[in-house]
C-alpha cells in the first residue's frame, strides 16, 4: 500500500481532516480527547507518510501531542508556508475543508520528519516558562500603570497585584528549576555552568530548542533563526539577513548575550571587533548569539565542559 498524507486544519472546537491521495473524503472531528481517539483509529487503518498541521496559537498542541505519542509522523508548520503554497497553486478560495486538503497536498511535498521524541516533561517545562513570561509581562505593565495612577484605590490595587505577581514569579522559578532537572539534569547543569546563562535562558533552550546538542552548528543556528541568508540577484549583492526560526529561543539568547558581552572577555572582544568594523550594535549582538549557540551545541554534542576560548578577530 502506498503511503498517504494527511492535513489537519485545527480550530478551537474542531479538526478538519483531509487525505492525499483521497483515500477518504474530508471529515470533521471534535478537537478534544474523544476526537483524538477517533482520529488515531482512522489513521491506523492506513500507511501514513506524514501528517501536517499548522501552529494555531496553542489549539493544535493537544492533538499534536496525542499523535506523537502514538508514533505517528506529525509535523507542525508555520501557517505562512502552506498559505504561500496554496497561493502558488492558484488556490484562492478558503474553507476548513479546502485548507485540510491543501495541507494534505503540502504534506506530500514536504520533506521533513520531526527528530525530537515526545516528552511530557519538556511540555511541562515549556508551559511553565511561557506562564512565567506572561506573569513578568503583566507585572511590568502594572508597574507602568502604577506610575500614572493618581487614585488611591488604584494605587493600592496595582501595588497588591504587583506583589502577588512577584510571589508567583518566584514560585514559578522553583517549579522551572525542578522541571529542568526532571527533563535532563545533566544537560541543565552543563548549560547553567556557562557564565551568562541563567535559569530562565537555560529553561528556554531546553524547552524550545530540544535539538541543541544533536545537530550541526549550521542547522542549530538556522533552527533558532540566527543563520544569515543571502539576498543576491544579478549584480545586486544585498545585505545578509536572518529570517524565521524560533522566536522564544532567539529572545532568550538575545537577553543572555548582553550579559556575556558585558562579563565574558571573549564575547566582549568579539562584539567590540564587530563594532569597530562598522557593524551596528544589534548586528554584532546577533553574530555573538550565533557563536554562542554553535558552541553550546558543540559542548552538549561532544559531552564536554564549557571552555573559555581566546578571542580571534573575525576575518576581514
Amino acid at each position: 500500500m502506498n503511503a498517504c498524507f494527511v492535513g489537519i486544519d485545527v480550530s478551537k472546537a474542531t479538526l478538519d481532516v483531509g487525505f492525499c491521495p483521497d483515500v477518504l473524503k474530508p471529515f470533521q472531528l471534535k478537537n478534544d480527547p474523544e476526537g483524538f481517539v477517533q482520529l488515531i483509529a482512522c489513521l491506523n487503518e492506513f500507511e501514513i507518510g506524514r501528517v501536517v498541521l499548522e501552529a494555531t496559537g496553542g489549539y493544535e498542541k493537544a492533538v499534536f501531542t496525542a499523535l506523537r505519542m502514538e508514533g505517528i509522523n506529525v509535523v507542525r508548520v508555520n501557517p505562512k508556508r502552506p498559505h504561500d503554497y496554496a497561493k502558488s497553486m492558484g488556490k484562492l478560495a478558503k474553507t476548513d475543508k479546502i485548507d485540510a486538503l491543501m495541507l494534505a497536498k503540502f504534506a506530500q511535498q514536504l520533506d521533513i520528519t520531526s527528530k525530537v521524541e515526545p516528552s511530557p516533561e519538556r511540555d511541562r517545562l515549556g508551559e511553565l516558562v511561557k506562564l512565567r513570561d506572561q506573569f513578568v509581562q503583566h507585572r511590568d505593565d502594572d508597574k507602568r500603570r502604577l506610575k500614572q495612577a493618581i487614585c488611591a484605590e488604584a494605587i493600592t490595587a496595582y501595588s497588591h497585584h504587583i506583589a502577588y505577581l512577584n510571589a508567583q514569579i518566584k514560585e514559578l522559578g522553583k517549579s522551572i528549576e525542578s522541571a529542568m532537572k526532571a527533563l535532563d539534569c545533566e544537560k541543565a547543569r552543563r548549560l547553567r555552568s556557562v557564565k551568562g546563562i541563567g535559569l530562565i535562558t537555560c529553561a528556554a533552550f531546553m524547552a524550545h530548542l530540544p535539538e541543541l546538542g544533536t545537530l550541526t552548528g549550521r542547522e542549530i543556528a538556522a533552527l533558532a533563526g540566527l543563520a544569515p541568508y543571502n539576498d543576491d540577484s544579478g549584480k545586486k549583492s544585498g545585505p545578509r539577513r536572518i529570517k524565521g526560526g524560533r522566536y522564544r529561543v532567539r529572545c532568550a539568547a538575545y537577553m543572555s548575550i548582553w550579559s556575556m558581552i558585558r562579563y565574558a572577555p571573549e564575547f566582549k572582544a568579539r562584539y567590540d571587533d564587530l563594532i569597530a568594523r562598522g557593524k551596528r550594535a544589534k548586528v554584532a549582538a546577533v553574530a555573538c548569539m550565533r557563536v554562542l549557540l554553535v558552541r553550546l551545541n558543540a559542548m552538549l554534542r561532544d559531552g564536554t565542559e564549557w571552555i573559555v576560548q581566546p578571542h580571534q578577530a573575525p576575518a576581514a
